[in-house]
């Protein structure tokens, strides 16, 4: 535990001396700091107090202006007259606009019964429009007017005036000054004489800190007047437009007392300027041994642990861009801000500072650490820019009018939601809204309501069904009401539901089906099995008879067979299941295939108790299949109607053709009952036989199927009582292909 709170803590000093360097170094070399000029007097500090005392001098001094002369120089002009008497319109105008504002007034004080307030309103209407009418009437009335405000204006004016009489007399004793209009001569001046001679005994660099000489030499003072009060001149219609052409000196003396302000900011920079060039030389320092230190002791790995980085990676790529720019912005106006680094060189205040700078600077470290990682990786997963935040607002717009309908449906209820909601606050702070709120609530709102809580109702149906239904529970089918989504999602969960209803009963087929297959599987391997192995034993015994021996060898060869047309067979099906099997398609004439199959089975057809019937026709049925395979499944139905027919009945086989197809039928009487679930005499190992008596193996009727399937043809099976019906449908190939 304690070496883990050491390394922490080495991890907080490095990131404190790596802040204090690079706040240091950047602010010192990398920003135009008063305190890197050579001299105090080189400051923009100083030359805004020369500045303010040359607004000084020319205010009270090069035009200055007693009240009283003010006063008595002031006048009306004509122009100013028309200006007054129309500034607001013409006489009926004026009149007519005085006497709506009162109207309203008047009217509501009736409403009341409240006669002295209709006299009061009354008697301060008529007023105005006296005085309008005098306007109108008489020059003298306006000017006595215009007068009236100028003096109030010259009166705002000079009292505003003395209160920078203090500050002047603030610059007055640091400064010593003499100047001299190049023009007029005239000089202005705070020192106790005006010969020029005598300016050098006064104004020198013994008794003064700095002298700013104006002259040819050293380039004239160009001023133009700008009053430290404005308005003097737009009162006594003047224009500003006054400037000089000045010589002389601006000394900053030595004589004003310590405590005056502008000697104090002079000494304040000397203390300040000191403690800035400290604060550099150890800000360079601090940066050169962190970064020496950070690269020695793998300080950015140490700031940034796996731990931290499996959580950060959970924040989404846009926004984690969005957070290190904001607190790089943040971090880079701490680095920037001198004002708390080193004025008066508090110490306690340089901590404090410090610490929050190193906070956000470790903050900005850590974030482009791991954002690195992230962008770099960026082209190869994108799945980054796929979870963004704004990924994500654009998918949850896109979703929303994934159905159009839908979504334009909830943006509108959503917008007239809102509107209620901004008319029910509008009618609560203006009552007036409510003649237009109130129609509009029962018209729109209301109906709103109802339509809302009804779709709520159905939506709950459909959940509650579609709940029973992920559990196992079947409930009646959903009512289709009108032709809304819901409508549509409860048709679609109706589907659904009896697919699963479909989907159980064939799986419960299959299952079945599958139980039966292993049956008749182990059956059937084991019955020739068991013979082999039986005979296999008796063969064994030295006393057997040649005869016996023979007999015995013989029913093992022909159990052998036997079970290798069953493992045959299966394996056949199980490739032709899979798919695992390629077809080699010729032209073949489908009609001699036919003959050739029936030829193979002649003695077997002649030896047995039923009569074929095949009818065909004369010419040739082409069809571009694999031979070897389609005789492989005319051989099985064929052998399938020897094997099972009744005897003593007929068999019939058919080939015909139309509409570019060919027609292949055989029909038989079967001797076993047949199920009416044709489908299970295609599983395997099915067949008519249930007493499995016969040498069939079960898979004839499957395997003929998947060969069918494979040629893109159909094999389709019907039963109707004992008769048994197989109908081939194959693609016709036309002869001159």
């Amino acid at each position: 535990m304690d070496t883990k709170w050491k390394n922490r803590l080495n991890i907080i000093a490095w990131l404190i001396l790596f802040t204090f360097g690079i706040s240091g170094v950047f602010t010192s070399f990398f920003n135009n700091n008063e305190y890197m000029k050579t001299s105090y007097f080189k400051t923009t500090m100083y030359e805004d107090f020369e500045s303010h005392l040359l607004e000084n001098i020319q205010t009270f001094e090069m035009y200055y202006k007693s009240k009283e002369d003010t006063l008595s120089s002031l006048s009306v002009t004509n122009e100013e007259i028309e200006d007054y008497r129309y500034q607001n319109g013409d006489l009926a105008d004026q009149v007519t606009s005085i006497e709506e504002q009162y109207e309203i007034k008047i009217n509501d004080a009736m409403v009341q019964e409240n006669q002295k307030v209709i006299d009061y309103y009354t008697k301060e209407r008529d007023k105005k429009i006296e005085d309008i009418t005098k306007n109108f009437e008489s020059d003298e009335y306006i000017k006595e007017k215009i007068l009236k405000e100028k003096k109030q204006r010259v009166d705002e004016y000079y009292r505003e005036l003395e209160g920078y009489r203090k500050d002047y007399s603030t610059y007055k004793e640091a400064f010593a000054y003499y100047l001299k209009d190049t023009e007029s001569g005239e000089v202005y001046t705070n020192l106790s004489t005006t010969d020029e001679t005598n300016i050098d005994k006064y104004i020198n660099d013994k008794n003064m800190y700095y002298v700013h000489e104006y002259g040819e030499k050293k380039g004239y003072l160009h001023l133009n007047f700008q009053g430290l009060v404005i308005g003097l001149e737009d009162i006594n219609n003047e224009s500003v437009g006054k400037s000089a052409i000045l010589e002389g000196k601006i000394a900053l003396s030595k004589n004003a007392p310590s405590s005056n302000a502008i000697i104090a900011s002079y000494q304040d920079y000397k203390n300040q300027q000191k403690a800035f060039l400290l604060y550099s030389i150890l800000s360079l320092l601090a940066l050169v041994i962190s970064i020496i230190i950070g690269k020695k002791q793998s300080m950015l790995k140490r700031l940034t642990p796996d731990t931290w980085k499996s959580l950060y990676q959970k924040i989404p790529l846009d926004v984690a861009i969005i957070l290190f720019f904001v607190t790089s912005y943040i971090a880079i106006l701490l680095i920037f801000d001198l004002d708390v680094a080193y004025y008066d060189f508090l110490i306690v205040t340089i901590i404090y500072y410090l610490i929050i700078k190193a906070a956000f600077v470790g903050i900005t470290l850590i974030q482009g650490v791991y954002l690195y990682s992230r962008l770099k990786n960026s082209r190869i997963d994108k799945q980054l820019w796929n979870h963004s935040l704004i990924m994500q607002i654009v998918n949850m717009f896109r979703n929303a009018f994934l159905n159009r309908r839908v979504g334009t449906q909830v943006f509108i209820i959503l917008t007239i939601v809102f509107f209620f909601g901004v008319g029910t606050l509008l009618v609560v702070v203006f009552p007036v809204f409510l003649l237009i709120y109130v129609p509009a609530f029962f018209l729109v709102a209301l109906p709103l309501f109802f339509f809302i809580m009804k779709r709520t109702g159905y939506f709950n149906k459909i959940l509650s069904n579609t709940n029973a239904l992920a559990n196992g529970q079947f409930e009646p089918d959903l009512e289709i009401i009108g032709k809304s989504v819901f409508a549509s999602l409860a048709r679609d969960i109706n589907i659904m539901k009896h697919g699963v209803k479909t989907s159980q009963k064939a799986q419960a087929k299959s299952e079945r089906l599958k139980t039966e297959l292993i049956t008749n599987v182990s059956h059937d391997l084991r019955t020739p099995l068991t013979s082999i192995i039986t005979y296999s034993e008796l063969l064994k015994n030295p006393t057997l008879s040649v005869d016996e021996r023979n007999s015995y060898i013989e029913i093992i060869d022909r159990k052998s067979k036997r079970l290798k047309v069953l493992i045959d067979d299966l394996f056949e099906a199980s490739k032709m299941a899979s798919g695992n099997i390629q077809l080699t398609k010729v032209k073949v004439d489908i009609v001699q295939l036919l003959q050739q199959a029936l030829a193979e089975y002649n003695e077997t057809i002649q030896q047995s108790h039923l009569t074929f019937r095949v009818s065909q026709p004369e010419a040739p049925v082409y069809a571009l299949v694999d031979g070897q395979k389609l005789w492989r499944v005319f051989d099985n139905l064929i052998g399938n109607i020897i094997k099972y027919s009744l005897e003593n009945t007929r068999a019939y086989i058919t080939i015909t053709t139309e509409n570019n197809k060919v027609v292949i039928i055989f029909k038989n009487v079967s001797r076993y009952e047949l199920s009416e679930d044709t489908d299970e005499l295609f599983e395997r190992f099915k067949r008519g036989d249930k007493s499995r008596n016969t040498d069939g193996s079960g898979l004839g009727l499957a395997i003929a199927k998947s060969i069918i399937d494979l040629h893109e043809g159909t094999l389709d099976l019907d039963v109707d009582g004992d008769l048994f019906k197989v109908t081939i449908v194959l693609d016709l190939l036309d002869e001159e292909e």
